[in-house]
């Protein structure tokens, strides 16, 4: 499942792949995957996101309820 949330928050940022990677210590490559949904990051790499982007596990990584 694509995480629109994530690149979202990180456009908002007005940051690029690069520049998130190199904030979390990660290639642009894995940050790309992740917003794919071809990459599931550990918590450790879902809280350094979080935190270079000013967001919550929940905002950014915990899944819409469905109706």
């Amino acid at each position: 499942m694509k995480n629109l949330k994530l690149k979202a928050a990180r456009a908002g940022k007005d940051m690029s792949q690069q520049q998130l990677a190199d904030a979390v210590g990660v290639s642009r490559q894995t940050i790309n995957a992740i917003e794919k949904g071809d990459y599931n990051p550990t918590i450790k790499l879902c809280v350094a996101i979080c935190r270079a982007l000013d967001r919550t596990l929940d905002e950014l990584f915990w899944p819409e309820a469905e109706a």
